[in-house]
Formats: structure tokens, sequence, C-alpha cells
């Protein structure tokens, strides 16, 4: 506990050196997370509520169980813990008038560690917390993702009125979780770095490059003379799909040669000119490094990454060029050992055991893990795994299948975030659990920080209470996306299941994975008293619950095909039918209804706790 009792120590001198404060407001929640009053905001002496909130914590006596299946909360820090303190109507990271940042940080993220261990939790999950690159920012902040140094904290995370490193205030936070039995999961992104990342300053060679005169693409229609995502006709993308789609990765269809030629090998020297990294060849400038854009499929419209790039894994003149068979899929003829680049893939192997000897993490998830080469992913699985046994990879992958297993992940994302608010979706969930279960455990949640968010869908707050209490029944990973409790409608980002229309609501200067942004705390419609009312309930049945085996779940069929209802079971439930959690849901979509919940859950209590959906006209019973 050294690092939080150094933040402790030096909140006290800052105390007595400032004891008349001004106003400083908070969350009720992150003051009393159990409040049942209407009262949203309280106003606080700053450093009387952070030095409590860390003795709250110090006197706690929870203990760390890593065999636990993870219920986990997940934090894109700098929003989460952001917070108009000063009541001023503005959000920015400079500081308030009591010298705190507004945005979020790790001293704030200590401060709502007891709030967010009061909903059950045991694993605190991050989104990046690395330093940001400036080129090419979307938003006012830049994506987490655009990772200029992965050695290296994001500054803005600080408090510097502490007068301690960004390092320090990481390392009280993870003391802080572990005190109250909390796991700690970082999100790392190896596939790629910012355009003005410090490593290519380094080692040039671990880029791309293109010709410095070449202009981005601006527009959708090709053009030859300018960068952007290479195009493939429509035969040669039926080529190139089916020969990965069979597995085949020898001579995949690379892209025109109109395109690899915009490309140009790692320059002599580099320097930083205008916050823009330019190559040199005979004190001549001639390259600059290219940005990324969505690899798979070939034919993605997704916008193009405008602050990333992709590191250059392979050295192979003849594949000098960013494409799916680069970047992704990897030509067997590249996928070679004789041209890895070994010093990257070095310092890569190294970032997870940095983090784990400096910070003492328990976990990481890997951003588009299935997308690093096999070898390279092996190795950074195994040596993590040498300081570390127990130490988790999750993996970013949105399917559920054996190769998961194989490739060393103890969990995946899985596709319930998508397929949450479709209650035929759901049924097939439950069939295919049913009849085979998970080959790894899933998160079970109706979003992510790049999906909508639930309380956004038919029904609003009344279909995330729905999905929280059917998630609570399932023997996967319960996860909670930060602000779902809140009732939060704003999604953090815009990557998945968004039409056109939605993406052009939410510009980056809109969505809080790129620009200054608060949760909705004061939201009359937060229900974290539901929540943990439903876990209270999970916990009596856990053993039930975390069963995992197929025949411990049963599909009920309905005579609705909007109404999903299951029964879990265990060995005790075959002779005595006093065990066991029966979940009947309501529909989801407008045009059809039925009771949220039937007789069979007044044994456990939930006919007192659930809310019913507004009924239709017309109605469907179970």
């Amino acid at each position: 506990m050294q690092a939080l009792e150094s933040i402790k120590k030096r909140l006290e001198v800052l105390q007595a050196r400032y004891p008349k404060q001004e106003d400083y407001y908070i969350p009720a929640l992150w003051s009393n997370p159990q409040i049942t009053t209407n009262e949203s905001v309280v106003r606080v002496d700053p450093y009387k509520f952070f030095i409590g909130k860390i003795e709250e914590i110090k006197a706690s006596e929870s203990e760390r169980q890593s065999s636990a299946i993870p219920f986990v909360y997940n934090m894109l820090l700098r929003y989460t813990t952001a917070f108009d303190h000063e009541g001023d109507g503005h959000l920015i990271r400079k500081f308030s008038r009591t010298g705190f940042r507004k945005n979020g940080t790790f001293l704030k993220g200590i401060a709502l560690l007891p709030y967010i261990k009061s909903l059950g939790v045991n694993t605190v999950y991050l989104l990046p917390v690395t330093s940001i690159g400036i080129d090419g920012r979307k938003g006012t902040l830049g994506s987490p993702c655009a990772i200029k140094n992965p050695y290296l904290l994001d500054e803005n995370l600080s408090e510097p009125l502490l007068e301690t490193t960004v390092e320090e205030q990481f390392k009280a936070f993870v003391e802080a979780a572990h005190h109250l039995g909390m796991d700690v999961i970082l999100e790392f992104v190896f596939r790629t770095a910012s355009i003005d990342s410090d490593l290519a300053l380094e080692r040039p060679n671990w880029f791309y490059w293109i010709k410095k005169e070449v202009k981005d693409r601006e527009q959708v229609k090709i053009d030859k003379n300018t960068y952007g995502a290479p195009d493939f006709t429509e035969e040669e993308l039926l080529e190139i799909k089916e020969k990965v789609e069979n597995g085949d990765f020898s001579e995949l269809l690379p892209p025109h040669k109109y395109y690899s030629n915009l490309f140009i090998l790692p320059p002599e020297t580099v320097s930083l000119q205008n916050g823009k990294i330019i190559g040199f060849n005979n004190g001549k400038p001639i390259s600059r490094i290219p940005s990324a854009f969505a690899d798979w499929p070939p034919n993605d419209t997704q916008p193009p990454w405008s602050d990333v790039t992709y590191l250059r894994l392979y050295d192979h003149k003849d594949f000098n060029y960013i494409a799916y068979n680069t970047v992704r899929m990897y030509d067997e003829e590249l996928a070679q050992e004789k041209y890895i680049v070994k010093d990257l893939w070095e310092s890569i192997c190294g970032i997870i055991p940095y983090y784990q000897r400096t910070f003492g993490i328990d976990g990481v998830l890997l951003d588009m893990g299935h997308s690093l080469p096999s070898k390279l992913r092996a190795r950074i699985t195994s040596e993590a795994r040498i300081l570390n046994k127990h130490f988790k990879f999750w993996e970013e992958n949105f399917s559920l299948n054996e190769k998961s297993v194989e490739d060393g992940y103890d969990a995946v994302v899985g596709y319930l975030p998508f397929d949450a608010h479709i209650p035929q979706k759901l049924n097939d969930l439950l069939k295919r659990l049913a009849s085979e279960g998970s080959p790894l455990p899933f998160f079970a949640t109706a979003e992510t920080h790049n999906t909508p968010r639930a309380a956004s869908r038919a029904y609003g707050v009344k279909f995330s209470k729905f999905i929280w209490t059917f998630n609570c029944f399932l023997p996967e990973i319960l996860f909670i996306h930060s602000g779902y409790e809140l009732g939060e409608s704003v999604p953090v980002n815009t990557g998945l299941g968004f039409t056109p229309e939605e993406q052009s609501k939410y510009p980056a200067e809109k969505l809080p994975l790129f620009s200054e942004a608060e949760l909705c705390w004061s939201n009359k419609e937060q229900w974290t008293e539901y929540l943990r009312k439903i876990v209270d309930i999970r916990n009596q049945y856990l053993e039930i619950i975390e069963n995992t085996s197929p025949n411990s779940i049963i599909p009920l069929q309905t005579s609705s095909d909007e109404c999903v209802a299951f029964l879990r079971i265990s060995a005790i439930l075959a002779i005595s039918s006093s065990a066991g959690a029966v979940i009947w849901a309501l529909p989801v979509s407008n045009n059809t209804a039925s009771d949220i919940f039937r007789t069979s859950l007044r044994p456990l209590g939930l006919m007192d706790t659930v809310t019913a959906f507004p009924k239709p006209a017309s109605t469907a019973s179970a």
C-alpha cells in the first residue's frame, strides 16, 4: 500500500496548506454508493473527500479470489470519472479553481472504486491508459488507441496538484483495487501506433512509409495519385475472401501496383517537424508515415483512422505496403522467421511484463489480438504467464470458437452485445448453450464502448433492467460498461452496429472516445439499486448459475417468438424443485408483448424487484 499511502499523505499536506476550499461538486453516488434520495450532486471538501475514500479503502478487508468468475466494470477512465466539479457548465482538461482536473484521473478512479465494489464487481477493466499521439488527432482529446508510446502513461490522467508522477498515481489505483479484492485488467493495442509515435523517431524500420508528396484521399472515389485503402474489383474480392475462408494464405492477391508504388522503404533518418514525422534520405525530405484503415474485409467502408498507423511486423521488399495480406492475414511468403522484425517483436513482448512488474496488473484484453501473427501472440502470452501463471488474457473476438482456447485466451467479448435486443437471437443463444455450451466464457453484456447503449434501444432503461436480469443467470462473465447502470444513452464510439445517420449524429467532437464528456451521473433513471438486488439474488444461487454444463440450461418453449425463457438446474434440482431459477423475458420489440416475469420467479423473490414493461394493446402469454 506504499503508493496509496503516499497519495494520502500528499493530500493531507495540501489540506493543511489550503484549509479553506472553494466549492467542489461530485456525483452523490461517488460519496454514497447506496444513496436512495433524489440528491444527485453533493458539495464536498475535495481533500477531505479523497482522503476519506482512501481511508475507507484501506479499512476494507476484501480478499482477492483469482479463481472466481470475473464480474467486470469497464471504464474509459478519462470519461467515467470526468465531472464538472465547478458547476459552471464547462468540461475541460484545465484545472478547476480547486486545482483538481475536471477530466478523469487515477485519483478520481481511486475514489470511485468503493462505488464499483458496491455493485458486486471483482474486476476493473480499463481501456488504454497509455500516452496519446497528436498528429491526425480525432476530436479534442484523441483516441486512447492512438498510442504514442506503449511504455508511457497518459499524463492527462494524473493530478499535477499531487506533485507525484502519473506512474505513482496508477500504482496507487492498482493497490486500491487489490485491497478491495478486485483485479485490474488493461486493454493493449499491439498492431498499431500513433502516426507520430515516439517509436518511429527511434526505429523508423518498424513503420511503413509513403512518398511525402502523396496526399490522403478525401473522397470515396478511387484516385490513384492519393493514399487510402487499396481497391479491388468484385472478382478479386471474391477470390481473396474464398482463399481466406478456406485458410489458404499462399499467394494472396496483392493490391494493384499503383497502390504499392506509393510506398517507399524506411528512410535513413527521421525528424519531427511541426508535429509530423518526416523521413529523410541524403538530407532530403522524402517520406511520411501513412494512416491506417479497416483492413478486413478489403472493401470495408469505415472511415480511415487518421491518427494511427500499422506497425511493420515483417520486413520483405515485395510486401512493403499496408494491405490485408501484410497486417492481418499475412501471406505465407511474408510470415516467415527470416522476415520477422525481431527488435519490434522483442519490444512488443516486453510491454505486458513491464506493466506486471511495475504496476502489478492482473490481465489484459488484446485489441484485435486474433489479427497478430500467431507466433507473436504465443510469445506475448507465454512471457506474461512466466511472471504470473494465473495472468488473464481476454480476446476482442465476437465469435465463440475453439481457436480462442487454442490461442491461450481465458475469455472473449462474444456476440451478445450485438444480439441482446433481438428475442430470436437470445433464444438461439440459449439453445446453443444448452446443446454445446461455449468453448470459453464470454461477456454477458448488452453494450460495449463500440456499440449502441442499451438505454438507447426500445424501452430504454427498462430494457437495460431486463437484459441485466437475463445476463445475471447465464454462466458467463457479468460485464458493466460504465454508464449502463446510469441509463446513459450516448455511445462512447460509433464503431459497430450504427447506421450512417447515427454516425453523422455523433461526430468525433461528440463522442467520449475522442473528446471531453461526462457520464449522466445525475440521471434520475439510474438503477443501481435494482442492479444490486438482482446480483444479490444471483449470489444466492451462484453454484447453480456458474455451472457451465450444457444440461444445466433448459430453454423453455413459449407461445410467442418475442418471449425468452429458460431454466437453470443442478443435480439437486433433479430430486428437489426448490432450487433453480427461471427467467421469463418480456418482448423487446414494440409490436407484441407478454408479462415480463411469471409467477415462477416468486420463490426467488424476483417478483418484488422487477418492473414490468409497458403493454401494448395486444398481448401474448407464455
